[in-house]
């Protein structure tokens, strides 16, 4: 992909501290290997929010999917429905809840933006449930734009600008040019493209400008009453938020601080996921991401206190790299990866990750 999309996917903010901060912490999670157990079949099928999935992990949203790969977002939620994994579509994607809707079953999660007009949002939430999604997340962990430095000075702009940078950035990706003729699209985030034409705005700087607002209790609360599906909330790291939620009456909480691209100095979400559990209880469904790359970092997630897991940049990459066989493959990859791990633990059932924990 050309070097903007790349910057857009692979970056972090600031100094990308973030990245490392959850990469080490997920190194330091570690577990204690059996022995003499016998054949050990690893159980995946996971029930999880009233559906049972074939795998403990899906397809986390990630903003201008489609400017990573032409189709993107029709690709990953054709292969959700057929490996039965949830598939989140971001408000920013360059899909439009429309174009992916005959492809996500009832599979399709949909992500939300905070809007900063309560008419705004109330016009987009019967469009999102028209068009097929069940399950609703709000991300609260982007107040406002961050500096991703590596982003910004791959001059990235949506749609793309025709200037030198970027047009030779293109022409040395054929292959990707080439997929987006095919698809017949400019990338641009066609959710919006009503609601901004409106007021005046025809582009952005990076991605993350949006009709953005910023949220509150207030505003949570409202769409807590408007939103008649499962709500789940994304972006949290502390645990006394954690409880105020599901005081809230919110269906789910999500633990990330979104893979380190809002904040770098912050702590490990791995870290904070065993002191949410414990606020909340063992009843309150959680959901975890931010800085997974291996099906062992999913059991150790899953060790550690969430239900399920979710996966962003690696099935970008995936789908950038080989189109629909790059997602087969990269499910293969991460199931065979728990599978193996968890033979070696000789246990069978995802609940039994946390026994196998080596204790501080």
């Amino acid at each position: 992909m050309p070097k903007f999309a790349f910057e857009y996917l692979d970056s972090a903010t600031g100094r990308e501290l973030g990245l490392q901060i959850n990469r080490d912490a997920l190194d330091a999670v570690g577990f204690m290997p059996g022995i003499l157990q016998g054949r050990v079949e690893a159980e995946l099928k996971t029930s999880f929010l009233g559906q049972t999935f074939d795998s403990p992990f899906g397809i986390a949203p990630i903003g201008m999917s489609g400017l990573i790969w032409a189709g993107a977002e029709r690709h990953l939620a054709k292969a959700a429905v057929q490996h039965n994994i949830p598939y989140s579509l971001s408000s920013v994607a360059v899909a439009s809840p429309e174009d992916v809707s005959p492809y996500i079953g009832n599979n399709g999660w949909f992500q939300h933006y905070p809007v900063n007009s309560a008419e705004l949002r109330r016009s987009m939430l019967p469009r999102i449930k028209a068009a097929g999604f069940n399950k609703l997340i709000i991300t609260v962990d982007v107040p406002q734009e961050s500096r991703r430095e590596r982003q910004r000075r791959a001059n990235l702009t949506v749609p793309p600008k025709v200037d030198w940078q970027t047009v030779a950035s293109m022409a040395m990706r054929p292959a990707w040019c080439l997929a987006h003729l095919r698809e017949g699209i400019v990338p641009r985030m066609r959710f919006f493209d009503d609601y901004i034409s409106s007021r005046g705005r025809q582009s952005f700087t990076h991605a993350g400008a949006l009709i953005r607002g910023c949220p509150d209790w207030q505003y949570l609360r409202e769409l807590r009453q408007e939103w008649d599906g499962d709500l789940i909330v994304k972006g949290v790291q502390r645990s006394e938020d954690a409880k105020r939620l599901a005081e809230e009456g919110v269906d789910c909480i999500w633990v990330s601080n979104h893979s380190g691209r809002q904040f770098e100095a912050g702590p490990a979400v791995i870290d904070q996921l065993p002191k949410i559990r414990a606020a909340v209880g063992p009843d309150m469904p959680l959901i975890y991401d931010s800085g997974v790359a291996w099906g062992l970092d999913i059991m150790r997630a899953l060790a550690k206190g969430a239900d399920f897991v979710m996966v962003g940049r690696a099935f970008q990459y995936a789908v950038a790299a080989f189109g629909s066989k790059g997602i087969d493959h990269l499910v293969h990859i991460l199931r065979a990866d728990i599978q193996a791990n968890m033979s070696q633990l000789g246990i069978e059932k995802m609940g039994q990750l946390n026994d196998c924990l080596l204790k501080d």
